[in-house]
């Protein structure tokens, strides 16, 4: 098995519901970023094996494997195939693992692998829905399987935050508060130009619009439940948003023939499952399992970024973990910066890369959950 080096990690501005990258075709927006990629990595467009984004609802825009239409809506060449991923959540988390698998195998030697969501043309969940109009309730109820299984349990992720934040004895208050860090951190690391090395502009759009600098906890406070009865808000929940992600990923030998300096070399990667009418809990036994599968131990991890797919999610695995907050999603997370499903993972992964980087730490982490009671870890080693 050989090693796979992540050699450039870019990303655009997150764009909010209603803003400024809501118009602009999923194609399109991740075109921009693949572009970027080899305007800023002296390497042959034409030497890469494949393009693998992830993306989610994949309908409309972002139908007909958006991965590969990407790409040649960057103008890049026609003979290098492209495919689209789905592991929800984690899809370009997933996307960046099987890059790596390929690299590491030895079947290809230069992968781009990230993701693209616009939710404001594709809103969460509507291909879930699409079904409802051919007789099809949900993805699940049909299946005599899962209902042997599973039953007729609601399977919702505002129902599976509430259940964590009710077992691990998470206040609503305590999650309003680590919400509102979650946007001063980002709104900090904005007015420092922390992402200044990570994001490329879209025409004059080159700043995250998703933080509120205006929130408080009192206007958290204010707010109703998604669910009645249940302690899960609108502001402890991450905000549906539009971005593209891309990391390239190459081989030992690529880096030495074209002179390339890896960022960071991929120490391990590995993905696990739990219940998935809980959903979110996975990223607690999945990191367990990369612990133990890699040996490096979570003492030894300077940095981790947890997707805040909501607030109960990231605390329970922070106390589960016994890990340092104050070296978990140092920037701020989706709660402030958004969630563009199909794009997280590889957006995550990018700020951590350059956190790394600027920190000078060794060794990263990232996990998040995901639909079907699933989570990804990727362990990255500085290659400073």
């Amino acid at each position: 098995m050989q090693d796979a080096y992540i050699v450039s990690a870019l990303r655009t501005p997150i764009g909010k519901k209603k803003g400024s990258l809501s118009g602009m075709h999923p194609a399109d927006l991740g075109a921009s970023v693949l572009s970027a990629t080899f305007d800023q990595v002296d390497l042959d467009p034409g030497l890469v094996d494949d393009v693998i984004f992830g993306c989610v609802d994949t309908v409309g825009p972002q139908a007909g494997d958006i991965a590969r239409t990407c790409w040649l809506a960057a103008g890049l060449p026609e003979h290098v195939p492209g495919t689209t991923v789905d592991r929800q959540c984690g899809s370009s988390q997933q996307a960046v693992h099987f890059a790596t698998q390929a690299v590491m195998s030895g079947t290809s030697d230069v992968v781009v692998a990230g993701g693209v969501q616009n939710m404001n043309m594709i809103p969460i969940s509507y291909a879930m829905l699409a079904g409802q109009a051919l007789g099809f309730t949900d993805p699940f109820s049909g299946s005599k399987g899962w209902v042997e299984r599973y039953g007729t349990q609601e399977v919702s992720q505002f129902n599976s935050a509430h259940m964590i934040a009710e077992k691990w004895k998470i206040s609503r208050e305590e999650m309003e508060l680590f919400a509102f860090n979650s946007h001063q951190k980002a709104m900090r690391a904005i007015e420092s130009k922390v992402f200044s090395d990570e994001i490329i502009s879209i025409g004059d759009f080159h700043v995250d619009e998703t933080p509120r600098p205006d929130t408080s906890l009192e206007k958290m406070a204010s707010l109703n439940p998604l669910v009645e009865g249940h302690s899960i808000t609108a502001a402890i929940s991450s905000q549906n948003a539009d971005a593209a992600s891309a990391l390239l990923v190459v081989s030992e030998k690529i880096l030495k023939e074209f002179n390339l300096t890896p960022l960071v070399r991929v120490a391990h990667i590995s993905v696990r499952a739990d219940d998935p009418i809980w959903m979110l809990t996975a990223p607690m036994p999945a990191t367990r399992h990369a612990v133990q599968k890699s040996g490096i131990q979570l003492k030894d991890i300077g940095l981790v970024e947890i997707n805040e797919a909501f607030a109960s999610v990231a605390m329970a695995w922070q106390k589960e973990m016994d890990y340092p907050i104050e070296q978990m999603n140092i920037h701020g997370g989706a709660i402030a910066l958004g969630h563009p499903l199909g794009a997280t993972g590889a957006r995550l992964m990018t700020t951590l890369i350059h956190s790394m980087k600027r920190d000078n730490v060794k060794f990263g982490l990232q996990t998040m959950c995901e639909g079907g009671g699933q989570a990804n870890v990727t362990i990255l080693e500085n290659c400073s």
